[in-house]
């Protein structure tokens, strides 16, 4: 039995929510998101609530009942709020900055990483060693800030590289001296 599938998702105001066939378009103050619906889910509007309903107890259809919740319920997020990923620069020279919207890292490589922010997202630089990921997107900011990370990961004896604000780098213990 999925729980989560089971919750409705409550819509605020300005949110406006179009279902066509086995698509849902979500239309808010940032923005639109469209998503298709898989299996035999269906979603259906009551009022200021979306209410996701399978057709039968099939296994891939449970896996389905709360996987489309939880994207139908990002996606109203995403229109009314946005969605943001933090990063930070560690290592001596390590920094980050806009040229227009490019994002221009210059990380410790002969050259600087330019990375262009793919349709719908924003980038921030609002130091020298942190940047902002900004979208309506979930799954497309965590994928942009993911390939940003990718560029240089922290390596565990300094902890040098790019990595999420919150992230903990495990650190191992350099070589031992002899005596």
């Amino acid at each position: 039995m999925s729980r989560v599938g089971r919750k409705p998702i409550s819509l605020p105001k300005g949110v406006e929510v179009k279902i066509e066939g086995k698509t849902v378009t979500v239309k808010g103050p940032k923005g639109v998101l469209t998503q298709e619906i898989p299996g035999d889910i269906t979603v259906t509007q009551e009022g200021d609530q979306l209410i996701v309903t399978r057709a039968n107890d099939l296994r891939q259809n449970r896996a389905y009942h709360g996987l489309v919740r939880a994207l139908l319920a990002n996606m109203v997020e995403g229109v009314t709020n946005g969605y943001e990923k933090r990063l930070e620069l560690v290592g001596v020279g390590y920094r980050a900055q806009l040229q227009g919207k490019k994002l221009v890292i210059n990380i410790g490589f002969s050259h600087p990483v330019e990375v262009e922010p793919p349709q719908g997202i924003e980038f921030e630089v609002p130091a020298p060693t942190k940047i902002v990921v900004k979208g309506i997107d979930k799954q497309l900011v965590g994928n942009t800030a993911a390939h940003i990370r990718a560029i240089r990961k922290p390596e565990p004896y300094k902890g040098k590289g790019i990595k999420y604000e919150n992230e903990q780098i495990r650190r191992k213990a350099g070589k031992a001296g002899s005596k």
